[in-house]
């Protein structure tokens, strides 16, 4: 054999899975199709997020939390309702839904503090949801922000996976793509695949596909922890559900484009059964972005509550589709009205005041103040005044933006970007007026204005989230800005079924000898451990929790 364990993906799932292998003494093999540049996947492009509950930083915060609140919070936003016996599509991940938030409430923290994982005071409160205490979203903060942003969770496990092949415990197949899981006697036992030319470029670059040799390679195992589907337009569209409407013609991407799913397919082949296809993750905050690191590079904005979001024809979205509140809710009214589901943009409406402190951008690259760790500089770009420089070179340079003095300027400007005269000023007008009435006070009838009282009550938001509340169309707050916004694919929420090990699962419900799944290919445990909805800070930890599963599980097996 070439080694006791094959892994295939070598981004935040594979290199847990290793990390644990390795310190049980196992020899690994790491496949991966792209070059050693990009170790860590797409985690390291990512922001952080990691949902914990009940930890120091959200005590510190006066933020009460629970495991009771957190599973009362997860299982109103999953929604699991495919049962059919111990095959269906729902089964496992229930039980990895309720492993997981066992896991963010017990030992998630320290087992990332024993990796080198720091975390700023930092905890956002992310897709607060619709509304309902039994329905979807966080009752409390729990997006727990690490220095180094994605790179600050990826880098201990990438250097882990270095020291091992240092040991002799891990070798590296880069450029490696794998074609075929091998089976021998109904096990699976190796892989098999075409060896690409070599590339040099940089991390998140679409390399090459030039073929110049064959592979295989044989193992008593095989973890497969590829990744999803949302590089991967074609995919995307072809299992998108019925339930959001139909896909849109324009979509953005926010990962690289070797996040294409196929592994996902090969495991199939193989005998892995496959659930909750139509489950996916995708936001409708997304932005061209002028400066990209690949072809298609796009960007998600991170924002308050604070701006007001109107549809393609000028309306404002209805509660409770408000910004940080129902990311799938948001996406499935704008793609299922009948009279907007024609277009693909919806906008937010925003002050200077606005942008300057509830305006964040995901992706490790557009938060250098933590990524690089530098205390002053965060302390400059979250609490001081002014946009943040990354936030400020979109709305200087990307093609999504526009400023004015004049609500009237703005909406020609808005108008112009699309091409078509959609926006009416004083529609437009009398919805914003009708807004800033209700600001006078510090309780209103309206549900967006509540929305930003009520983050104002939350240390946090205060602090470095939330502006004040103020009129919209009060000069001394402007420019007034304009934001396009696109659809941005992002997550697969469904996958390849596995036990509370990382085992496959075949479809009469047994596990696949030798085969074991984690991460984004697997639906982050289970084939779907968020269910319909997910709480955000949930996907790394769910790379985490499944790659640690799969690695212990092998860790203790008969190899």
């Amino acid at each position: 054999m070439d080694a006791d364990v094959i892994v295939v993906g070598a981004g935040l799932a594979g290199l847990v899975a290793t990390t644990e292998l390795v310190a049980a003494g196992r020899k690994v093999l790491v496949i991966d199709q792209e070059s050693e540049a990009n170790l860590g996947g797409q985690a390291w492009w990512s922001f952080g997020g990691i949902f914990l509950v009940d930890s120091p930083e959200q005590r510190r915060m006066g933020v009460k939390d629970s495991l009771d609140l957190a599973w009362q919070d997860w299982q109103g936003s999953a929604q699991w309702d495919r049962f059919a016996g111990e095959s269906d599509e729902d089964h496992w991940a229930k039980q990895w839904g309720r492993a997981y938030v066992e896991f963010a409430a017990s030992i998630k923290r320290d087992y990332l503090l024993s990796r080198g994982v720091k975390f700023t005071p930092l905890v956002g409160w992310a897709e607060r949801g619709d509304g309902r205490a039994l329905g979807h979203g966080n009752s409390v903060p729990r997006f727990h922000v690490p220095w180094g942003t994605g790179t600050g969770i990826a880098e201990p496990f990438i250097q882990a996976a270095r020291e091992g092949a240092a040991k002799g415990l891990v070798t590296f197949a880069h450029r490696h793509r794998v074609d075929e899981l091998v089976r021998a006697g109904g096990a699976v036992t190796g892989v098999r695949g075409r060896v690409l030319a070599p590339d040099a470029s940089a991390r998140g670059v679409a390399s090459n596909r030039d073929e110049v040799g064959d592979f295989e390679f044989t193992a008593s195992a095989v973890v497969v922890s590829s990744g999803g589907i949302g590089g991967n337009h074609d995919l995307v569209r072809k299992h998108w559900p019925d339930h959001l409407g139909t896909p849109p013609k324009h979509m953005i991407t926010g990962v690289p484009a070797y996040v294409d799913g196929r592994m996902i397919d090969i495991t199939a082949a193989a005998g892995g059964r496959l659930v909750n296809r139509d489950r996916m993750w995708h936001y409708v905050e997304g932005i061209h972005n002028w400066n990209p690191v690949w072809p298609g590079h796009a960007i998600r904005i991170l924002s308050a509550p604070s701006p007001m979001w109107f549809d393609a024809l000028g309306r404002q979205l209805p509660a409770p589709y408000l910004p940080s509140y129902d990311t799938l809710g948001t996406l499935r009214y704008l793609r299922t009205t009948p009279d907007i589901e024609q277009y693909d943009h919806s906008w937010f409406v925003l002050t200077s005041t606005m942008l300057a402190k509830e305006f964040a951008l995901s992706g490790s690259e557009q938060n250098l103040d933590l990524t690089d760790h530098d205390v002053k500089a965060v302390l400059r770009s979250r609490i001081g005044k002014g946009a943040p420089r990354e936030v400020q070179a979109f709305v200087d340079h990307g093609e999504d933006f526009v400023v004015a003095d004049t609500l009237l300027d703005l909406v020609a400007k808005m108008n112009a970007l699309t091409g078509e005269p959609l926006l009416d000023v004083d529609l437009m007008r009398r919805q914003i007026e009708a807004r800033d009435r209700e600001i006078a006070n510090a309780y209103s009838k309206d549900f967006a204005v509540n929305a930003i009282h009520n983050a104002r009550r939350y240390r946090g938001d205060r602090i470095g989230r939330v502006s004040a509340p103020h009129r919209i169309l009060d000069s001394k707050h402007g420019p007034l800005i304009g934001v396009r916004l696109n659809v941005l694919t992002r997550k697969t929420l469904g996958g390849i079924q596995t036990d509370l090990e990382s085992r496959v699962l075949g479809a009469d419900g047994a596990p696949v000898e030798g085969l074991y799944a984690a991460g984004e290919a697997a639906g982050f445990g289970g084939g779907g451990v968020h269910g319909k909805n997910a709480l955000e800070g949930t996907f790394l930890g769910g790379c985490i929790f499944s790659g640690r599963a799969a690695g212990l599980s092998l860790a203790k097996a008969a190899l």
